[in-house]
């Protein structure tokens, strides 16, 4: 996820969820935060169950956000905001809590012959794929299927974020009824993302375990000619695997049903 993409997605989130953007110049912005955005991703229950409790007057954090520290000189004007980073972690939790699931429709205008326009079904997925090891990488992929005729579509979500969309059907448009059920467009989804993830250059996962082999093979050197290893020992061998051992976990961040003119 780059740097522009994960300021799209903040611009997003927080236009969304009515906090004021006083300041965006697509490398930085600044946002006056609600009292339930800062509840969500300020992690500071302390402070809300003071105001809570003593019905004092709350005070929402604002923030700077700085997603391209290359942009700017001085790296202390705000928070630097990155995919894998915490906050924006934490932003991706609100946004699973917030808006999990949407129905939406693309607004769209009669023609001059003035025949309704027809909208047809997609499901969205946006999911997230984390490799980890002694070394962490994630990606994200939103796909999207036309429950029509279930052509698949990578990159749906950027496809979609520039079209007005409302959350009712628009009145001089006709919603075609999906022939693929949600359901079992969800599987075809799956199947797209575990093909993907088979798929993927897996040396990471390689390199991982000779790294592993190797911290092994110092840990046994320290031990060698010790018959019955101590309990310390067993520890960190436990630690070695836990640290090193390759493995992949696929989340599903949201989704949608979307009717759209295309």
């Amino acid at each position: 996820m780059f740097a522009t993409q994960v300021h799209d997605y903040l611009r997003t989130f927080f236009r969304e969820t009515d906090c004021e953007i006083e300041y965006d110049e697509g490398y930085m912005m600044t946002v006056q935060l609600t009292i339930d955005v800062d509840k969500r991703i300020m992690n500071r229950p302390f402070y809300w169950q003071y105001i809570e409790t003593t019905g004092s007057e709350p005070n929402p954090a604002r923030l700077t956000l700085i997603t391209d520290r290359t942009k700017i000189d001085n790296p202390f004007m705000g928070e630097m905001i990155h995919f894998g980073s915490r906050r924006l972690n934490q932003i991706f939790k609100a946004t699973k809590e917030l808006g999990s699931f949407v129905q939406m429709y693309e607004q769209v205008q009669v023609n001059q012959a003035g025949n309704r326009p027809v909208l047809k079904p997609y499901l969205c997925v946006n999911y997230k794929i984390s490799y980890y090891c002694d070394q962490t990488k994630e990606k994200l992929y939103s796909l999207g299927i036309n429950l029509i005729n279930g052509d698949i579509e990578d990159q749906f979500h950027d496809s979609i974020i520039n079209l007005p969309l409302v959350n009712q059907p628009p009145e001089n448009a006709f919603c075609l009824q999906y022939i693929i059920k949600p359901h079992r467009g969800l599987e075809r989804l799956d199947e797209m993302i575990q093909s993907i993830v088979q798929n993927d250059d897996h040396s990471w996962a390689h390199e991982a375990n000779r790294r592993w082999e190797r911290e092994q093979e110092v840990l046994d050197y320290f031990y060698e000619g010790v018959e019955e290893k101590p309990e310390c020992y067993e520890i960190e061998k436990k630690a070695l695997e836990e640290r090193f051992n390759p493995r992949i976990k696929v989340e599903i961040i949201n989704g949608g049903l979307f009717y759209l003119h295309s």
